[in-house]
């Protein structure tokens, strides 16, 4: 936190995205211009070189703490000329401390009037520019400007009084630049009620319409239907059967009315940009089928919609897909059936109302988390629903296998991208919740923040590496993967507090030569959503690490949320890694995981896409909403951490083990899918579903599905079991839990066992 005396305020990240007129209750002085104060700003004649060696990209973002090097009268002026803060950059007379802002680094501080920070930048392109700057102010702030090569650039702004100096605001304004070198100043015009001019976050200058690339298709709803609807069955006749093609699709819709069909293929990710669903609508359909397989769904894999109403036409709404195809923050007005007449595998359903009924029909498994539903009908193997209003009452599992609890008990939703009235692109991101349910957005706008998206490095597949990123990272960026498949040969770090990486149509990352994808410091708020891991040639340790090995920091407070994230081990070829992923931070909130070890197409086989374990958690209180891990070598899922919790588990045991003799664990037939470590004295888990289908020998078994302490028995940690030998009894799962359960096997296929 900051100081809160009058004096004690902050200026902070200073951010160059896009913007346009004045949004968030702020605007310029009536148009006056800056005249008179830029003369002042005539002590900045002398120029310093740029911090960290390279001018800022514009349009693009600066870091108000990363100011020009040289110190007073050429980087900054400073009345005190020290640094009050005393968090960064001691040596500078610049007061910095650390910010509580979301995406937030540190703050740069103490500001009075006259004072000035200097920021060389690069101009990529003449034009003019929207321009944005989050601000906060303990009391009415004062009035700046922004000056370019010493000439104002800006009319003069005016903090308004945003309830603390870590209470953001963001004024918005236009500024025209040439191409080239420049120097980018904030000039301090005049103080506020406080005595100071106001704490600054960051700066945004970009343009109206981010460059996502070629394939994020954004559709308004002033364009002729056919024409939208031309693009639409465009993209779906080449995504419809391409399962393991590399192309990637996002189509964003902006707030409007369309009478279209949106069929849903392979790698589709198909998003409104409102701020509700009900700000997108859309009369028609949105909806994944299985005609490219007979009305067989199990491998409609990796597609997604998000953040849409939905009026189905003839009231009924198809959504036939197994794993990695969440539905996110939908309105369905109308029913929604989740099979296409044959068998389905899936699935998530999340932040979403559906007016009607729910039909889940040939689902073997479903998961519906924080949502409004109507009704419910049908259940196979193993349904599970937390915080759901309407979910199936009167349950007493397992007729039917409902597992229902009444609300989730810490939860974030996904990060989304937004544009507001003036054309302006954001990524909104929500705030945590506590023992919530039914959909956030249905009694108004959620709890959250909006990041401009000049805080966000906006990555291409057709020109960005590991090293671009990296830097885009290290610079205090956020990151959005446009659509596409990204081959690394280095890990991507992200070592920032709060750091946002969203990607959008199901973008892929591919490290090349055994490298981790991502690796994450053991800090706080970090958010990463919407990404395909998928392995490379060359074996990596891991996919992605959350948190170094040994990680032991308390994230209570603060926790790292992950998202729709997919991981894919061979299918499109052959991919190796040892751990998909890791989790060493404590206090994660894991948010729909499919993890795959594949088993058709591409590089498959016991020694081509090899991979122990699907996934490791060493974190405590690590709580996990929809987990599906499936065909690893050894334990599925390893828990070595305290106070873990999973709500609905969905896993199949690897299908191609050659024999029984090599596939031991010591002396136990086979790994057993769910491990808890015998060190840990805590732990719950929810709606649990195993199977085996040993196709490559039929006479493999597995000695139990579940391994616990024994202090975790008897209901102490797991809750509504099923275990099933698919195709009729291909291969055994002796027991479900340690020595308890009855057999999965050809006599008896489906077993279950409440705890």
């Amino acid at each position: 936190m900051l100081n809160t005396d009058a004096l004690g305020y902050l200026f902070k990240n200073f951010t160059l995205a896009l913007a346009g007129a004045c949004i968030l209750s702020a605007c310029g002085d009536g148009g006056s211009t800056a005249a008179g104060s830029s003369a002042k700003s005539a002590a900045a004649a002398a120029i310093g070189a740029p911090y960290g060696g390279t001018s800022w990209a514009l349009p693009g973002t600066i870091e108000a703490e990363n100011f020009d090097n040289g110190g007073q009268n050429v980087g900054y002026y400073n009345a005190a000329n020290s640094n009050q803060g005393g968090q960064y950059r001691g040596a500078e007379g610049i007061g910095i401390e650390a910010s509580s802002d979301s995406g937030a680094g540190y703050d740069v501080g103490w500001t009075t009037a006259g004072e000035w920070l200097n920021y060389s930048v690069n101009v990529t392109a003449a034009g003019s520019y929207p321009l944005q700057v989050r601000v906060a102010s303990l009391g009415q702030g004062g009035k700046f400007h922004v000056n370019v090569d010493g000439v104002a650039a800006t009319v003069q702004l005016t903090i308004p009084d945003t309830q603390g100096w870590q209470n953001w605001q963001t004024l918005s304004s236009s500024i025209n630049l040439t191409a080239g070198q420049h120097v980018i100043q904030l000039y301090m015009d005049s103080a506020g009620s406080s005595g100071a001019v106001g704490n600054f976050n960051w700066l945004a200058v970009g343009s109206a319409t981010p460059d996502f690339g070629p394939n994020v298709l954004v559709f308004d709803s002033g364009m002729p239907a056919a024409t939208i609807q031309g693009r639409l069955n465009t993209v779906f006749s080449q995504q419809q059967s391409n399962q393991f093609g590399n192309a990637r699709y996002a189509l964003l819709f902006k707030p409007g009315a369309y009478n279209v069909d949106v069929n849903v293929g392979f790698y589709t990710q198909v998003l409104g940009l409102g701020n509700s669903p009900d700000d997108v609508n859309i009369t028609g359909a949105v909806h994944a089928e299985a005609d490219w397989d007979n009305g067989n769904a199990t491998q409609n894999f990796w597609r997604g919609a998000e953040n849409i109403a939905v009026s189905p036409s003839g009231g009924l709404d198809r959504w036939a897909v197994s794993q990695g195809s969440p539905l996110r923050r939908m309105h369905i007005k109308g029913n929604l059936a989740l099979d296409d007449g044959g068998w389905s595998s899936g699935g998530f359903l999340a932040d979403s109302k559906v007016d009607g009924q729910v039909q889940s029909g040939g689902q073997q498994q479903w998961f519906t988390r924080n949502s409004q539903i109507d009704s419910w009908s049908g259940a196979n193997w193993n349904m599970v629903f937390a915080g759901v209003d309407g979910a199936p009452g009167g349950v007493v599992w397992p007729n039917p296998p409902d597992t229902v609890l009444a609300s989730t008990p810490l939860v974030r939703e996904k990060p989304f991208l937004t544009i507001d009235t003036a054309g302006n692109y954001n990524v909104f991101v929500p705030a945590l919740a506590s023992n919530g349910h039914g959909a956030s957005w249905t009694n108004g706008t959620a709890a959250g923040q909006s990041l401009a998206i000049g805080s966000f490095y906006i990555a291409k597949e057709s020109n960005d590496t590991a090293a671009s990123i990296n830097a885009a990272l290290s610079q205090g960026k956020n990151l959005i993967l446009t659509p596409g498949v990204y081959h690394l040969n280095d890990t991507l770090r992200i070592t920032r507090a709060n750091t946002v990486v969203l990607g959008l149509g199901l973008a892929t990352l591919l490290p090349d030569n055994g490298v981790a994808a991502i690796s994450v410091a053991d800090v706080d708020g970090v958010k990463i959503a919407g990404i395909l891991f998928d392995a490379g040639p060359v074996s990596s340790p891991v996919l992605l690490e959350v948190g170094p090995a040994g990680s032991s920091a308390s994230h209570a407070a603060n926790p790292t949320s992950l998202h729709d994230l997919f991981f894919r081990i061979g299918g499109a070829a052959a991919g190796k890694v040892a751990v998909a992923l890791k989790i060493n931070s404590s206090d994660v909130i894991g948010d729909d995981f499919w993890i795959w070890r594949a088993d058709h197409t591409y590089g498959v086989g016991w020694n081509s896409n090899t991979a122990a374990n699907g996934l490791i958690v060493n974190g405590a209180n690590v709580t996990i909403y929809g987990l599906f891990v499936e065909h690893f070598q050894q334990y599925q899922t390893l828990w070595n951490g305290n106070g873990g919790r999973v709500y609905f588990y969905q896993s199949e045991l690897p299908y191609d083990v050659p024999n029984q003799s090599s596939w031991m664990n010591g002396s136990k037939n086979g790994y057993t899918s769910y491990k808890v470590a015998d060190t840990v004295t805590s732990h719950q888990a929810w709606g649990l579903g195993i199977y085996c289908y040993f196709s490559s020998n039929s006479s493999v078994k597995v000695s139990s599905a579940i391994e616990a302490p024994a202090s975790g028995l008897n209901g102490a940690m797991f809750h509504n079991m099923t275990t099933v030998s698919l195709g009729g009894g291909v291969g055994e799962i002796t027991h479900v839990i340690n020595q308890y359960g009855n057999s999965a096997n050809a006599a008896s296929s489906v077993v279950r066992l409440a705890q």
